[in-house]
């Protein structure tokens, strides 16, 4: 099928524009996959498609069983999992978007309801949900496919910072009873959520699909780090620190530090999308090991020699030996322990047993033998090249 003359220009504007998306068609919607493929340069646009036709496949998109299917609130929830999934597909600085379209239209039985769609997008900013009802007999089903297409068509060029088209209302061919009714809002985002103080949120878990899930729990073992960049040094830690404890090992990054100013969003998305092909990584605004056990009671810390070194080391306890006690006495109350790897400090290999523990905590640090791991690489090292 020739792809229109006006619906070819629309998609090679949005190909020339910045913004990588995931997309998500349910019902109807699909003709605007095959234009955008159709046009050179879809690899500068798409990320992912999906097309969850079973109620099963949606459920498992949305997480959820979203009672309507097709419903604007459900579009909504289908574009921001389609955003947290392009999260992690994402590389670099370039923005990445969701888009999604819950639709039902003439089939090969009569319908009782309306004919209608609802397609939202969902980018770092807000979210749009466009809805439409179409004219019911008016169409054969490829015709309402083609202008639920060219309504995705327009919503996709909009989060992309393009005219949609000089009239919509004649792009998508709309008949004089059919009316498009556009719903825009900011949001938080789980992110923003985190990093603000009184956003209520202090934990996130980042899936290696991109899905954000407030306070959800932590398995086992915890390998903290500032991950600037992330290197074979942490991954092959944390494999070897799972190995070792029989029990997985999560990635934790702080988006707050004790000496430094918070990490601003778009920073720690971009640290959250090294972690796409690795595993995991869990976001807190736990800057000290001691709140970093608030939050994960009864977890192992894995860490490096010169972490060891500064936990123990008064001076980061204002310079108060009974503070420093009382605080890993406490970390150790909730069931927290530490894993310690040795590192090289100048031509000498540091372990465990060169961190000066006090006797009341002995047991809190358990080292790991050089001879299961040493990688004599650091971020700074590699920040340096």
């Amino acid at each position: 099928m020739t792809t229109p003359a006006d619906v070819r220009t629309l998609v090679q504007s949005v190909h020339d524009s910045p913004g990588l998306a995931v997309v998500a068609l349910a019902g109807a919607g699909t003709q605007a996959l095959s234009w955008v493929l159709g046009v050179s340069g879809a690899s500068r646009t798409l990320l992912e498609a999906v097309v969850p036709y079973a109620e099963r496949s949606m459920v498992d998109l949305v997480g959820r069983d979203p009672g309507q299917f097709v419903s604007d609130d459900t579009a909504r929830e289908m574009a921001r999992r389609c955003y947290e999934r392009a999260l992690g597909l994402g590389e670099g600085a370039q923005p990445v978007l969701g888009l999604a379209c819950t639709a039902t239209i003439a089939t090969d039985r009569p319908k009782r309801g309306q004919h209608r769609c609802h397609v939202a997008t969902w980018d770092e900013a807000g979210v749009e949900c466009l809805s439409l009802v179409l004219a019911k007999g008016q169409r054969d089903r490829a015709g309402e496919e083609e202008v639920v297409s060219r309504l995705v068509l327009s919503a996709l060029a909009g989060v992309s910072g393009i005219d949609r088209a000089p009239d919509r209302d004649a792009f998508l061919g709309l008949l004089d009873s059919e009316q498009v009714l556009a719903d825009y809002g900011d949001h938080p985002g789980p992110v923003a959520s985190l990093l603000d103080p009184a956003g209520g949120v202090s934990r996130l878990v980042v899936e290696q699909d991109g899905r954000m899930r407030e306070g959800a729990p932590v398995p086992g073992a915890v390998l903290a780090g500032s991950f600037r960049p992330l290197h074979d040094g942490h991954t092959e830690l944390a494999s070897v620190a799972a190995e070792t404890l029989g029990m997985p090992v999560t990635f934790e990054l702080s988006v707050t530090n004790v000496d430094k100013p918070p990490l601003q969003g778009r920073e720690v998305l971009r640290r959250v999308r090294q972690f796409g092909d690795v595993g995991p990584v869990v976001l807190t605004r736990a800057p000290t090991f001691r709140e970093k056990a608030e939050l994960l009671p009864g977890c192992t810390f894995v860490i490096g020699w010169d972490t060891a070194v500064r936990l123990v080391h008064p001076r980061y306890y204002g310079d108060d030996p009974r503070a420093m006690v009382l605080a890993l006495s406490r970390i150790r109350d909730l069931g927290c322990r530490f894993l310690v790897a040795g590192r090289t400090d100048g031509d000498t290999f540091r372990t465990v047993e060169d961190v000066a523990v006090p006797p009341e905590l002995a047991g809190l640090l358990e080292g790991l033998p050089e001879s299961r791991f040493r990688k004599d690489v650091s971020s700074t090292e590699l920040r340096s090249v």
